[in-house]
């Protein structure tokens, strides 16, 4: 999900914007779709595209429909699978007509709090994002406005776009819904919240306690990077993958090239669920991780000062990828609601 055209986004976003469905409720109204962790803020809903059940429900439908696709090969979920925190388990998702994509496919739990989207921060909302696969050749390939054309001829589609927001299928009819069925992926249920939220003592074990200290302390210092109930600041950091990179990362978005090879610090919720990992999925284990970070990586001219060799001992690596696993929340990824229910 990475490059986009930004005049078509400046047309949806400035020329589709109409009001929305009288049915519209404000979040939690639905029980469970919307309900988020005691420790989490409330979902942010956009005042134009506040949540419905209705909405969900076709968002749903169009995020596991391959018709979203040119040639009707691959859906959203064909690259963020619901039982990987919705992510994929390969470097690069393969595209319509057999295309390998560019970038290691982000996991989309908690995307609702992000406060930008793609790995260069390029895109400002959710609605906007879901152009992103839309249009690029090694993803969908495909024109959201021919996509509308093949909703109109479902009488499903038809039906649902006019409960919802009362008029036919078209491109705002498809953001909208998708990004709001997105926007209920709230994940924070891990051993970890359990643990540290939900004030079970039992909830980890001493190792993975171990790995937490570690991790949230000054040696390891993760948690200056991946901090807050997300454990990412959404800042961009170049971390010493490479000393050249293929990839130009944000310098892509700001032409920049003091932003060459700085990319989005993910989330790590369920990331012992998303290997591989880094943005072109070149690191295939949490073990390989850790090490990486351990050696301090490659001296990159924009490598962030916060990437320096760590000493760790072989007791210190094995308690921080056990806490990583800590931040596993089977109830998200088992949970039905999020699952496609044609299959």
């Amino acid at each position: 999900m990475q490059r986009c055209c930004f005049i078509a986004l400046l047309f949806l976003s400035l020329g589709l914007v109409l009001s929305c469905s009288k049915k519209e409720v404000q979040p939690n109204e639905i029980a469970g779709l919307t309900d988020v962790p005691e420790w989490f803020p409330e979902i942010p809903f956009p005042d134009e595209n506040q949540f419905t059940e209705a909405k969900w429900l076709l968002g749903k439908k169009l995020f596991f429909d391959k018709m979203l696709s040119v040639d009707n090969s691959i859906s959203c979920a064909s690259c963020h699978k619901p039982e990987l925190a919705f992510s994929d388990n390969i470097d690069f998702s393969i595209g319509a007509g057999g295309l390998s994509g560019r970038r290691n496919a982000p996991a989309l739990g908690n995307v609702a709090y992000h406060p930008y989207y793609t790995r260069e921060g390029g895109v400002p909302t959710l609605e906007m994002q879901i152009l992103v696969p839309i249009q690029e050749h090694d993803e969908f390939n495909f024109n959201i406005v021919d996509i509308a054309e093949r909703m109109k001829q479902d009488s499903a589609y038809i039906r649902m776009s006019k409960e919802v927001f009362d008029r036919k299928p078209d491109p705002y009819v498809i953001t909208r819904a998708i990004a709001t069925f997105e926007r209920t992926l709230i994940t924070g249920n891990s051993k970890y919240d359990q643990y540290v939220n939900g004030g079970d003592k039992g909830a980890m074990s001493a190792s993975e306690v171990r790995g937490m200290d570690l991790f949230f302390g000054a040696k390891a210092n993760c948690g200056s990077c991946h901090s807050g109930f997300n454990f990412t600041d959404y800042s961009f950091k170049n971390n010493g993958l490479y000393k050249e990179y293929a990839d130009n990362g944000r310098e892509r978005f700001t032409k920049d090239t003091a932003d060459r090879a700085l990319f989005k610090v993910p989330s790590l919720r369920n990331v012992g669920l998303t290997a591989p990992y880094m943005h072109d999925g070149s690191v295939t284990t949490l073990e390989a991780v850790v090490e990486h970070y351990n050696s301090g990586g490659q001296p990159h001219s924009n490598r962030s000062e916060l990437i320096k060799p760590l000493s760790l001992t072989s007791q210190e690596k094995q308690g921080l990828v056990a806490f990583l696993n800590a931040l596993t929340d089977i109830d998200f990824v088992t949970n039905k609601s999020f699952k496609n229910e044609s299959e």
